[in-house]
C-alpha cells in the first residue's frame, strides 16, 4: 500500500503555493514566471524540459518535486517509458538514493496514471 498519494501531494502544495504567493508576491511572482519562461517550449519542448527536471528533482530527493513534474511530464504528453527511462538517469546520476527516490517518482506516476484513468472514466 503506498505511503505517499502523490495526486494529493500534488493538491496539497498548489494550496500551499496558492498561500505562499499570497504572502509572499514578490519572490512567488518572480519564481512563477521563472519555472514558466523555463519550462516553455523553445530548443527543447515543455515535455523534455518536464523530464528534465523530473531527473533533477529525483536526485535532489525532493518529493515535491517529484510530484509535480511527473504530473506536468505526462500532461505536456510524457510516456511511462520515457519517466522509467528519465528515473533511470537519474539513478545512474545519483546512485543509491537516487534509487530509493526513483522508487517514489515509480509511485507517483502509477498514481497519477491511475488517477488519469479515474477522470476519463
Amino acid at each position: 500500500m503506498p505511503t505517499t498519494s502523490f495526486p494529493e501531494k500534488h493538491r496539497h502544495f498548489i494550496q500551499l503555493l496558492g498561500k505562499l504567493q499570497k504572502e509572499l508576491p514578490g519572490p512567488m511572482s518572480a519564481f512563477t514566471q521563472l519555472s514558466q519562461k523555463a519550462t516553455a517550449d523553445g530548443a527543447l519542448n515543455k515535455k523534455t524540459k518536464e523530464l528534465i527536471a523530473l531527473g533533477i528533482g529525483i536526485h535532489a530527493r525532493c518529493e515535491g518535486c517529484i510530484s509535480f513534474h511527473v504530473h506536468d511530464a505526462l500532461k505536456a504528453g510524457a510516456t511511462r517509458n520515457e519517466i522509467l527511462e528519465t528515473i533511470g538517469v537519474a539513478i545512474e546520476m545519483g546512485g543509491g538514493p537516487s534509487a530509493m527516490y526513483g522508487c517514489e517518482a515509480l509511485e507517483a506516476l502509477d498514481q497519477f496514471e491511475e488517477s488519469l484513468k479515474l477522470k476519463a472514466a
